[in-house]
């Protein structure tokens, strides 16, 4: 975890705006005759790795769940949320992420509003701002009471894994979840597999754009202590990031889709707009785009976001070559 933090400091993520450090699970040890969580042997003190995190200007998260246990088998926060949210603002945590797992065996989906408000309440009452992260799974249609038990951000899909077939079936079923993301709370498809390593550096572009598109949280899932040059290039992109961290804070949706072309846009605050044309297919494919299906009455000024050179319409045109399972993603301020 130190190393990490070391890492997210020299190699740029920090300047670029990667600032949490998530510790997931498998952190708990027993709960004291005070019934206080206490980590277990491989984090003796909390305290003073938070501490450590802190003084290199980055936040640190924790893990738990609902339930008497969590996916590892580890103690759940289960009637003990007040007190477990109190142990982690002494402790200096600043996110935490929520799992339901085990809660299934004691509550039912009808129940995760309430369940899922109660640790709300007590973050709210622990005395320290805490980024509270629902991870549900897209259960019990989350998008439409996750803010109002003060989530910031929540799960809307199982796990993404490193594979295209996951990350295209979660990414690119976010359509309908568009008008629950704003300013302050969002929608979560899971973290990024960029840098993995089972998938091409195209089909990363593609998950990295489709994640800035929604503004979704860019969680970083790869080790980023050793990293590709082409990984770095990917997760560093200042430009695609801007796309993900637009103050507007709306999420993208699908313009139409066209066989294996799949078009998307999202406004952006300046009043210009993001659009990302995609290849679903295993093919690359010459892909048009065209002023009238943007809805523009000029022509814009385009910034390809990827290569970071200028695009130009030709009679309200452009085409461009893009890879089997790759993305062309501009950045249009309309010209007027």
């Amino acid at each position: 975890m130190l190393e990490i933090a070391d890492a997210i400091v020299s190699n740029g993520m920090k300047d670029a705006g990667y600032t949490f450090i998530n510790i997931d699970d498998a952190w708990e040890g027993v709960r004291d005759d005070n019934g206080v969580l206490q980590p277990n042997k491989k984090f003796p003190d909390m305290k003073a790795p938070a501490d450590y995190v802190h003084s290199k200007g980055l936040k640190l998260g924790i893990y738990s769940s609902p339930g008497l246990r969590t996916c590892g088998g580890y103690p759940g926060s289960y009637g003990h949320e007040q007190l477990d949210a109190k142990t982690w603002a002494n402790w200096g945590i600043d996110y935490l992420k929520y799992d339901w797992c085990s809660a299934a065996e004691i509550y039912k989906d009808a129940d995760l509003q309430a369940i899922y408000q109660r640790m709300g309440d007590a973050l709210l009452a622990s005395g320290r701002s805490i980024v509270y992260s629902l991870c549900e799974y897209g259960t019990g249609r989350v998008q439409l009471w996750g803010a109002d038990v003060g989530g910031n951000l929540w799960r809307t899909t199982g796990d993404t894994r490193d594979e295209w077939d996951s990350m295209e079936a979660n990414g690119f079923s976010q359509n309908d979840l568009a008008p629950a993301a704003g300013p302050g709370h969002w929608n979560d498809p899971d973290m990024l597999e960029v840098g993995n390593g089972k998938m091409t550096d195209d089909e990363y572009k593609t998950q990295m754009s489709l994640w800035s598109l929604f503004a979704s949280p860019l969680l970083a899932g790869n080790d980023v202590r050793s990293m590709l040059q082409s990984t770095k290039e990917i997760l560093l992109n200042r430009s695609v990031i801007a796309i993900d961290q637009d103050p507007l804070a709306k999420q993208g949706t699908r313009l139409y889709q066209e066989g294996d072309k799949d078009v998307w846009a999202k406004p952006l605050d300046d009043g210009g707009l993001a659009v990302g044309i995609f290849n679903r297919g295993g093919t690359a494919m010459q892909i048009a785009l065209n002023q009238r299906d943007l809805g523009l009455r000029y022509l814009p000024v385009a910034t390809d976001l990827w290569t970071h050179k200028s695009i130009k319409f030709d009679q309200g045109r452009y085409i461009a070559r893009v890879p089997p399972h790759g993305v062309l993603l501009l950045r249009l301020a309309v010209k007027k």
